[in-house]
């Protein structure tokens, strides 16, 4: 039994030497198993470098775990998996149902306990304490020692919670964040992994559940090999940047770990050399000096390190998009070469699909993804709100929209004109009276034939859509608990078919290369079923009003968040800074370098504040990092981020948002113009109008057709454009697929947007022969014509 540490920094090539490490060994025809231990959203690419290094006869020696997929292997050889696991839908479910039952108990979260999302906020609380390993007699105790009456309060009101949830869920069902202990205890009790080797790669923390499973396999294992992002540090006591802490703390648990298992430790593999940025000096200095104090100047001027100052967001991601095309077209790149990323993925999100679609750029979005907005849960939702809000117009019509209903849009659009204009709600959706009545016409008016057969087209509309209604509420009113209320929903489901629509759906998107949002759809059915068999196993014989189930769905619903793979090979990745763990990528583009962007602003404390953590630390009860630690954190994602490309580093920033307000530049910015006197700096905040500009926004058809455009405008108005904008016209002109989109541009440069009185006979169409004036009415038209004219025009709702 044995620790080895590998030490090396960003590029040193501590996974390649892991890699070569365990093919040496399987050609050494070594008999102990060989086992690579990653992190879980790592194992996919390291299972897949792996292969390709030692083939598929060297996975027969070697495998690749995370901690689940570990423990999962474990409970198959020594039992486990026949007992059910919660997931955190069924988690948030059962949650809700306790703080439900006990909220006069309540001290601290009396009031919380209402609010939405709250439920979400206490799972993520419970889930925190089991993965720091703390019971709910740890809380009790804390409890008897703490000093402060806040924190006494919010550790009741949390014992009361997590008490109950650890009783109600060891009934039947294993909560998934117990596995790790599980997994631990098994190690004690069975031979696994005994005289094997095993490589740890790619973590920058571990959680105490991790640390005890560290300790077993220490016991166990004949060396334990562990890579560490940092200088050597055993041998080097002392001083060392900052932006190692996190990583300096793992090594020092695990020393610990070591020392409490009588673990020997071996002299520690220390990689200098930086393989990585070879023959790349600049890459090379930012990775030695980013963070570094003192840190070292570079005199030379920049190719490969370039930061890039933008008007807005808009211009900021066009000019990335240009410069990929540049890169592939000029530097031999591939899309999947690129990765681009951001500290604010919700902001740029939009504004990357909708500049990657114009530009013919094939893009991933690596990120999980919430499925509230998807058609089917919107469907359910709206469902269900129409039969306890007694057909209420919005939920109507919300479920008619999704178009999994199986009403023709066309139909949906009749319907709901006539049902604005003559104000139908409520009972008369169901009340078995056909609708004869026209607004225009009065009740006991002869309709013309063609409204005769409008109406009749809309009664049976109008029969289509509530025929299942009528049958879906039937049953729930027959049921008489949850799980009635459950198979009700899924037999309305199946009775509008809805499996079928989604499954349509999916081909469709499929066909159209849609190939994420087909994934998605695939997805959510699934999650659907499991939500409403956890919503049966949980609360299944109690009894609750559809409000209250429709609650418990939506919370259960909120948990999901969909992980897809990418659909293809080729494209450029985007998602959040700290998703950025693919090893080969070459050019990295990092958006939104602003003040509270890049670093990000310390976020919301949570249930226990950083000064309750403190307090519990102090009392021997250690919890998750607080906002304060996370900002220390944040140097070395920053770090991990910035020397994760092997060619070139893009770093872009807006001068203003979309409102024109300015933002700040982050202080990595300043820092990087400290380390680079001669930083290649770019700017399109104020237009040159030179050679080099011009032909830099010519790039792929669509987008240059937008600039070509833009320059024609500008010729039509006097302004004389560059010459080479005569060349791009002439070979839209010359294209016969944009030969016709040109000619139409064209026209309507000299289109005046000018409207003409329109005629009399239109006018009594519109406002009735005897026109009726009031006040109110005439003050509208003076206020606004265009209002007047939609409001008693149009009759616009």
């Amino acid at each position: 039994m044995s620790l080895r540490f590998i030490y090396g920094r960003a590029g040193s090539g501590k996974s390649y030497f892991c890699f070569h490490d365990i093919k040496s060994r399987i050609e050494d025809k070594d008999n102990s198993s060989l086992i690579l231990l990653v992190p879980e959203d790592y194992s996919f690419q390291a299972e897949r470098d792996l292969l390709k290094l030692v083939g598929e006869s060297g996975l027969m020696k070697a495998k690749v775990l995370s901690f689940k997929r570990m423990a999962y292997l474990v409970f198959s050889q020594t039992g486990g998996l026949a007992r059910e696991h919660v997931s955190s839908s069924g988690k948030c479910i059962l949650l809700y149902s306790i703080m439900d039952r006990y909220k006069d108990k309540f001290t601290a979260f009396k009031k919380s306990v209402k609010m939405k999302g709250f439920v979400n906020i206490v799972s993520d609380m419970i889930t925190e304490l089991k993965i720091y390993n703390i019971d709910p007699g740890t809380i009790e105790n804390a409890i008897a020692k703490a000093d402060n009456d806040m924190l006494k309060e919010k550790l009741h009101d949390i014992d009361i919670i997590y008490s109950e949830f650890e009783k109600d869920i060891h009934e039947g069902y294993i909560d998934s964040e117990d596995d790790l202990l599980i997994l631990a205890d098994k190690l004690d009790r069975f031979d696994i992994f005994n005289g094997d080797e095993i490589w740890v790669d790619g973590f920058s923390i571990f959680t105490p559940q991790q640390y005890i499973v560290l300790g077993k396999l220490l016991k166990k294992a004949k060396r334990v090999n562990v890579t560490l992002c940092m200088d050597c540090g055993i041998d080097k006591p002392g001083f060392r940047p900052d932006v190692f802490s996190p990583i300096r703390d793992i090594e020092e648990r695990i020393l610990k770990l070591a020392r409490d298992s009588n673990t020997s430790i071996d002299p520690p593999i220390e990689l200098k050399q930086n393989i990585k940025f070879r023959g790349n000096d600049e890459l090379l200095h930012l990775e030695q000096n980013l963070f570094s104090f003192p840190y070292q100047r570079y005199e030379k001027k920049t190719n490969n390190i370039t930061i890039f100052k933008a008007l807005n967001k808009y211009t900021e991601v066009e000019c990335m998009a240009r410069d990929i095309l540049s890169l592939c077209r000029d530097k031999g790149l591939r899309f999947c070469d690129i990765a681009v990323t951001t500290g604010d993925v919700q902001g740029y999100e939009k504004l990357v699909s909708a500049i990657f679609s114009e530009y013919g750029i094939p893009y991933f979005f690596d990120q999980k993804r919430d499925i509230t907005t998807n058609p089917l849960i919107v469907l359910i939702v709206s469902a269900i709100e129409i039969l306890y809000k007694n057909w209420q117009y919005e939920s109507v019509f919300r479920y008619l929209k999704t178009g999994l209903c199986g009403i023709d849009i066309e139909d949906v659009d009749l319907i709901e004109n006539y049902v604005l204009s003559a104000g139908i709600k409520g009972k008369r959706w169901t009340d078995g009276k056909p609708w004869c009545y026209w607004p225009d016409y009065g009740y006991e008016a002869e309709l013309p034939d063609d409204l005769q057969e409008k109406l009749l087209s809309i009664n049976k509309i109008r029969n289509d859509i509530t025929k299942p209604f009528v049958k879906f509420e039937k049953c729930i009113n027959d049921s008489n608990d949850v799980k009635g209320i459950c198979s009700a929903l899924f037999n309305f489901l199946c009775d509008i078919g809805v499996y079928d629509r989604v499954q349509n759906t999916i081909e469709e998107l499929k066909d159209s290369g849609q190939l994420d949002e087909a994934g998605e759809y695939g997805r959510v059915w699934n999650i659907v079923m499991e939500t409403i068999d956890q919503i049966v196993e949980v609360l299944g014989s109690e009894k609750l009003s559809l409000e209250q189930f429709l609650k418990v769905f939506s919370i259960g619903i909120e948990e999901y968040k969909i992980g897809l793979i990418p659909p293809a090979i080729d494209q450029v990745m985007f998602g959040g800074i700290e998703r950025v763990k693919s090893r080969t990528i070459k050019a990295l583009y990092v958006l939104g370098v602003n003040d509270g962007i890049l670093p990000q602003a310390l976020s919301d404390e949570g249930i226990l504040s950083d000064n309750d953590r403190e307090k519990l630390k102090d009392i021997g009860i250690e919890l998750a990092p607080g906002t304060k630690e996370k900002a220390f954190d944040e140097q070395y994602l920053i770090y991990t981020a910035f020397t994760r490309p092997q060619k070139y580093l893009k770093i872009s920033y807006p001068i203003a948002d979309a409102e024109g307000r300015a933002m700040r530049p982050s202080i990595m910015i300043a820092r990087l113009k400290k380390v680079f006197k001669n930083i290649n700096e770019m700017s399109n905040v104020i237009s040159k109008d030179t050679d080099e500009e011009n032909l830099n926004l010519i790039n792929s058809p669509n987008a240059t057709f937008n600039d070509l455009v833009c320059v024609l405008r500008k010729n039509k108005d006097g302004y004389q454009s560059n010459p080479v904008w005569k060349d791009v016209y002439y070979w839209y002109m010359s294209n016969d697929l944009w030969k016709d989109r040109t000619l139409k541009a064209m026209s309507g440069l000299s289109y005046v947007n000018q409207a003409s009185p329109i005629s009399k006979s239109r006018v009594k169409a519109l406002y009735g022969k005897n026109l009726r004036f009031s006040i109110s009415r005439l003050e509208k038209y003076a206020q606004c014509p265009f209002a007047y004219f939609m409001e008693y025009g149009l009759k616009a709702k």
